[in-house]
């Protein structure tokens, strides 16, 4: 199955953290076992330097990112944010989801109809399959 994860789930999965719930890292780690693409989206590699600039998760995340994104045999690719991915923003609420990159990776999922893993109940609730 084709997944999306979201930033957060990526990062946890990448430092092996508790965070990541046990459905959420069975089915990334089938997910990449079966050989099928697990993608992360360009917004979520911006948000991940983000959340380090600021201190809220550590730079070993953005180590652990990069050489992932950079070793095919990791089973994570990033996707574009691309025309086809902003014209599936609008089908998430503002209201539901205000966070913009949130609703990016969110249209993301929508737009290549795989489940997002993510944590976060705003999108959990937007009409989005979801794994967690």
């Amino acid at each position: 199955m084709v997944l999306i994860l979201d930033t957060h789930a990526a990062i946890w999965y990448l430092l092996n953290s508790k965070e990541l719930s046990s459905t959420a890292r069975n089915a990334v780690e089938d997910a990449i076992r079966k050989g099928e693409d697990v993608f992360l989206s360009a917004i979520s590699v911006v948000e991940a330097i983000y959340l380090v600039e600021g201190g809220r998760v550590p730079f070993q995340a953005l180590q652990r990112l990069d050489a992932a994104l950079g070793d095919p045999a990791s089973g994570l690719i990033v996707t574009a944010v691309d025309a086809a991915v902003a014209e599936a923003v609008h089908k998430i609420s503002r209201f539901s989801v205000p966070d913009m990159p949130d609703r990016i990776i969110g249209a993301t999922a929508l737009h290549l109809k795989a489940p997002l893993v993510t944590r976060d109940r705003r999108l959990q609730s937007a009409g989005i399959e979801t794994i967690w």
